[in-house]
């Protein structure tokens, strides 16, 4: 067997989202006619390591997908953008995980429509923790609770630190949050959490289980962050958005760039957000992720 190294493992979901444009989200019973529509893989973690490899951070990704039309596509968009698939899982009569999303525009909003895997999720038996115990950060959203309690697990005995993104207050997502060293969460998680509009008690119950950094992204209202005991708040780059779907997905790519390139965590935080502005310009999570040469050309690699 090739030993093969990379910097980053991401556990977690993929998928395969189709996109359209309307106008405004419609009433119920009616007909709405929508435009645009592009077909996208997508995925918090495997969009954050998409973006990941475009600025030349290795990665590989662990994941479930089906046996049919739409897994063969979505381990192509990850293999066309050189991500490693090798823990991959593939589940016989089973289907993949897909969305279709509907983006407002005007509004800078998306709705999104999903279903989970079919298939039974990845176990822990089914990680390589070879691989795990020599990258120096693992990536992962949670979804699938006992996997990703047991890669964050060997990753940390490993001296890798931990990225979660929180994007839905689920089952096992606390006991992962003492586990983490990174803990970015959703509004969405926010206010599961606490409840509404108090997006810094959430930083501060989050920062009670241990990591010490935690955040809560807030779309088109930045962000607001827990380093060490310190409050960042950050409102959002001012852009007009087409498409928020993967913005907070690059969010979490991009400080995880900022943690490879040894920034400071301020920094790492400042580049996610800018990185997700840019990917609200076009449809679908991906298709707007800057490329290498625009960050070297912002001074973002300036340091």
């Amino acid at each position: 067997m090739v030993d093969k190294s990379f910097q980053v493992f991401g556990l977690g979901q993929c998928c395969l989202d189709y996109i359209g444009k309307v106008d405004s989200y419609p009433p119920p019973d009616v007909k709405c006619e929508f435009t645009d529509m592009v077909i996208q893989g997508g995925g918090p973690v495997a969009t954050a390591l998409v973006a990941l490899a475009k600025w030349g951070v290795s990665c590989t990704f662990a994941g479930v997908i089906g046996d049919d039309r739409f897994g063969d596509i979505i381990k192509a968009t990850l293999e066309d953008e050189n991500v490693d698939t090798t823990g991959l899982v593939v589940r016989q009569g089973s289907e993949s995980q897909f969305a279709f999303i509907l983006a407002e525009p005007g509004v800078g909003r998306r709705t999104i429509f999903w279903r989970r895997p079919t298939g039974p999720a990845p176990s822990p038996d089914e990680l390589d923790y070879s691989t795990i115990r020599k990258v120096k950060i693992l990536h992962t959203d949670g979804l699938f609770t006992e996997a990703s309690l047991a890669a964050a697990k060997a990753a940390r005995e490993a001296g890798a630190r931990v990225v979660v993104d929180g994007g839905s207050f689920r089952e096992g997502m606390l006991e992962l949050a003492r586990m983490s060293d990174y803990f970015l969460a959703s509004e969405t998680f926010s206010r599961g959490l606490v409840g509404e509009g108090k997006p810094l008690d959430a930083c501060y119950k989050l920062a009670e289980l241990g990591p010490p950094v935690v955040g809560v992204t807030l779309g088109p209202k930045g962000y607001v962050a827990l380093v060490e005991g310190r409050i960042i708040e950050r409102p959002a780059y001012q852009v007009d958005p087409v498409d928020t779907t993967g913005c907070g997905d690059v969010f979490h790519g991009g400080f995880t760039f900022g943690l490879i390139k040894g920034w400071k965590v301020d920094r790492c935080l400042d580049f996610g957000a800018w990185a997700a502005a840019k990917v609200s310009l076009e449809l679908g999570g991906r298709a707007g992720i800057p490329p290498l040469g625009e960050i070297g050309n912002e001074g973002w690699l300036d340091v």
